[in-house]
């Protein structure tokens, strides 16, 4: 089997000008270019890869930039967007951009160097202009679970949940067990998860006649740390909240950790609840109601986006509904059974 340094040999190059020009690396000139081309058709190279793609001008990869690897959502959403993607007969890079900006473009660029066919991005901190740039470059892009703003100024479809019902169910859910002082751990208000829940929130409290008081909001990154600082400011106010709603799954294990590091207990002394559902919240004591998406369903449904998009077909964005899952950490009876989480 021929290797990279025989294609180099033949070619007149080194073996970096011949991984550069197989990459499409603007450094490397034309002219060398094709003599690097001529080389991999004559001796073979990788002929069920790179030969393949250098004719149909298709890698049959996609990319995947992630906002937190280590968020359960962000997990769950990765691996159906893996296991769709191998069904329909592609492959899936991941970068992890770390709830991080300049990450999240490293990513892209490093990605677009790969040749992939098709992007699929969950924006971080409201997004840069690269995201865009590179949809606007002829890039095909699907956004997944959040969006930038400018997104339909290039055509840009959105895979999504739509929470909104689902809250204004647990606002309900909280007010007929008799919680009056509800507070919230708002996510990064740059992205479009972070500003809408904390929105769907104060609209369903003021459904119940109740407003959301700046002391019962507290600002947080997405990040388990973040849930632990606001619980304990709630706490530590002179009137804390008998409930409060983390906007994201890894901000609720905070807020928990928060109460049980004062000695207390949820839902006895203050009720819990939190934004996307995860498996460990059946096992935790007591088991947390949440609000749940359908994560492996937007994973699935981002990548035929994508797919139909990069096979010349008509993308349209995709919402799904959230829902409600009621367990026992907002003070509900004995009798109310914890729920399994599913996918429709």
């Amino acid at each position: 089997m021929p290797g990279i340094k025989d294609v180099a040999a033949r070619a007149g190059v080194s073996v970096a000008t011949v991984s550069r020009a197989l990459n499409r690396h603007p450094s490397v000139s034309e002219e060398a270019r094709a003599r690097v081309l001529a080389a991999v058709e004559e001796l073979g190279y990788r002929p069920n890869a790179v030969a393949r793609s250098l004719r149909t001008d298709q890698t049959r990869t996609l990319g995947l930039v992630i906002s937190d690897v280590m968020n359960p959502y962000f997990t769950e959403l990765a691996r159906a967007v893996e296991e769709e993607a191998r069904a329909l007969g592609y492959s899936v890079i991941i970068g992890n951009a770390d709830e991080r900006p300049e990450l999240q473009d490293h990513h892209i660029r490093t990605l677009s160097d790969r040749r992939i066919d098709g992007l699929l991005v969950s924006p971080t901190d409201g997004g840069t202009p690269l995201l865009l740039d590179t949809a606007r470059a002829g890039t095909p892009v699907v956004f997944v679970d959040r969006w930038i703003p400018g997104a339909d100024d290039v055509d840009v479809p959105v895979v999504r949940s739509d929470g909104r019902d689902a809250v204004r169910e647990l606002v309900a859910h909280l007010h007929r067990l008799g919680h009056r002082r509800l507070a919230i751990i708002a996510g990064p208000a740059a992205t479009t998860t972070g500003s809408e829940r904390v929105e769907a929130f104060r609209e369903a409290l003021a459904a119940h006649g109740l407003a959301l008081s700046d002391d019962y909001i507290g600002q947080g990154d997405f990040q388990a740390e973040s849930g632990r600082r606001a619980t304990e400011r709630f706490l530590d106010l002179p009137e804390p909240p008998e409930a409060v709603f983390a906007a994201d799954n890894l901000m609720a294990l905070g807020a928990l950790d928060a109460v049980r590091s004062r000695g207390l207990r949820v839902p006895d002394d203050i009720a819990l609840a939190a934004f996307d559902d995860i498996p460990w919240f059946v096992h935790t004591d007591p088991p947390v109601t949440a609000v749940a998406q359908p994560t492996g369903a937007l994973g699935r449904a981002a990548v035929r986006a994508l797919v139909d998009r990069i096979e010349g077909r008509t993308a349209r964005s995709v919402t799904l509904p959230a829902r409600l899952v009621v367990r026992r950490s907002c003070g509900e009876d004995g009798e109310t059974h914890p729920q399994k989480r599913s996918d429709p």
